[in-house]
């Protein structure tokens, strides 16, 4: 594989005024196209730097020799794209399903829940509760937020957050009236709380039957014991604790598995280190007795690989980020399956079983360095 590779591209999608996509094709000498995705939020400037030194090296087989645990996360992402893009490649050339590399079925269906953060544009409590009529009305039964949008450490450590925390547990309130008691709800703080606010957090949520709660605070080796005890706390109260959306590779999640950190973890396919690793994480995970939930809240390409991954690994439920944007349909070809019921079945075909549609893409195409100016095509590609 590592003599076959013709080159490897990096491209920029500017989705909405918050949201840059980031793509990774690798070709062969015998014209096939392998696609990753690596999509790092706030962060397209580092990423583009870690490609202009690692793709070079990368193109000609000089792979990583550290162990993934050790790569900066832009570096991480850049790999866990192009491994992508490598296995891809592979299930193309054998004419299987990607899925089928690692023991999957691929006619298997996946349980999805729905995001509906992103689409919730009306911050209201009664936007929330209209995205959420929306996505029962798409048949999910399960669903997630993302309500403390002005809570930060900073404001619960001063006591200045109070007004936000109330206003996030008002939008908490109206998606569970318009859910009904039935559909699981989750919540994610994207490490806004102080551990002594996450406590008081957990105790304000109890009306409202959380499945599980999110990522509270940050997400260090130091914080292990504080998280161990907001565990305990979430459990006492009925509900689990989530997190871990961004760390890479399996023995990064040990560590925190191992202490008995969380109920759910969440590793993301864009950064774990790739779908290899993907898999020594499940594998770890349930020897611990940690629910598998991938985070997938971006772009199609990492959906349509999380789809295949989901379909190896054991009992897991997938993100779904729920109609942010028309292009998480319309950049793919021959296009994503569909979602009935909150399941999925896995793209059909080889490999990942769809490729970028390069006419969708070109108007979206911008530079990583500039990503608030228009689109500029053909920039952010390091070969």
């Amino acid at each position: 594989m590592t003599q076959a590779i013709q080159g490897i591209q990096l491209d920029f999608a500017r989705i909405s005024p918050k949201t840059i996509w980031a793509f990774v094709r690798v070709t062969d000498r015998e014209g096939r196209t392998g696609t990753g995705e690596t999509t790092l939020a706030g962060r397209e400037p580092m990423l583009f730097e870690a490609a202009r030194n690692c793709l070079p090296a990368w193109k000609v087989g000089d792979f990583p020799k550290a162990p993934v645990e050790t790569m900066p996360l832009p570096v991480a992402a850049l790999w866990s794209a192009c491994a992508l893009a490598f296995d891809d490649l592979k299930a193309q050339k054998t004419g299987k399903p990607l899925t089928e590399l690692y023991g999957g079925n691929a006619s298997a269906t996946i349980s999805l829940y729905a995001n509906i953060n992103r689409r919730t544009v009306d911050r209201s409590p009664a936007g929330f509760a209209a995205s959420a009529r929306y996505a029962l009305e798409r048949g999910f039964s399960a669903l997630k937020i993302a309500p403390f949008d002005s809570v930060t450490p900073k404001r619960c450590q001063d006591g200045t957050a109070g007004a936000a925390i109330a206003l996030g547990l008002d939008r908490i309130a109206a998606v569970r009236a318009t859910i009904g008691a039935e559909a699981r709800l989750m919540v994610d703080c994207h490490w806004r709380f102080t551990p002594e606010a996450a406590g008081h957090l957990i105790d304000a949520v109890r009306p409202f039957d959380l499945y599980w709660l999110e990522c509270p605070i940050a997400e260090t080796e130091a914080m292990i014991p504080e998280l161990v005890s907001l565990r305990r706390r979430c459990n006492d109260a009925g509900l689990k604790l989530a997190g871990l959306e961004e760390f890479v590779g399996a023995a990064s999640f040990e560590v925190f598995a191992r202490k008995g950190a969380y109920d759910v973890m969440m590793p993301d396919m864009k950064y774990v280190g790739g779908p290899r690793e993907m898999m020594r994480t499940a594998e770890m995970l349930g020897q611990y007795g940690v629910l598998l939930s991938p985070h997938n809240p971006t772009g199609p390409i990492c959906h349509a690989a999380s789809l295949h991954l989901c379909a190896a690994m054991p009992d897991n439920i997938l993100e779904l980020q729920l109609d942010e944007s028309p292009f998480f349909d319309k950049l793919v070809q021959p296009g994503l399956p569909d979602v009935s019921g909150g399941m999925s079945r896995l793209p059909s075909g080889p490999g990942l079983g769809l490729v970028l549609d390069e006419r969708a893409l070109a108007p979206l195409l911008c530079d990583s360095a500039t990503p608030s100016q228009s689109p500029l095509p053909q920039a952010g590609r390091p070969q």
